[in-house]
């Protein structure tokens, strides 16, 4: 018998291989420097750019190991993927934010997006959760 090979049954590898490295330490020295993985793949943001067409699973273990920011929105429903991306503030990545309110063609610090879209559904790895907000009283 082979093996599946449904994507979504693997699992990052143990052992990060290295690949990947000096990319993700040039993110990690970046304001707003993260991992990005959905759909079309993995993008690592960093500098005033970016690596894509990375193995999604090989960067994703390596970026977790380093104390990467990694957003993985792959399980996300297509719609709240779309309304985040089209309608939510960009990442600002190396770059200062602007000022809230954020909303699309915004950029906003990495923690704020995030955080929509771990509300979303998403995994989110080296970011701890926003503190729930208590309703107020009136």
């Amino acid at each position: 018998m082979s093996k599946s090979a449904n994507p979504k049954s693997q699992k990052p590898a143990l052992s990060p291989s290295g690949e990947y490295s000096d990319y993700i330490a040039r993110a990690l020295a970046t304001i707003g420097g993260h991992l990005s993985i959905g759909r079309g793949g993995a993008t690592l943001y960093f500098e005033r750019g970016w690596l894509s067409g990375c193995h999604p699973e090989r960067i994703k273990a390596e970026a977790i190991a380093a104390g990467l920011p990694v957003i993985d929105s792959r399980e996300v429903p297509f719609e709240a993927v779309y309304a985040l991306a089209v309608r939510g503030p960009m990442i600002a990545v190396g770059q200062p934010s602007g000022n809230p309110p954020y909303h699309a063609l915004s950029y906003a610090p990495l923690t704020v997006v995030a955080e929509a879209y771990r509300t979303a559904g998403a995994e989110v790895f080296n970011l701890p959760a926003a503190p729930a907000r208590e309703e107020e009283e009136g």
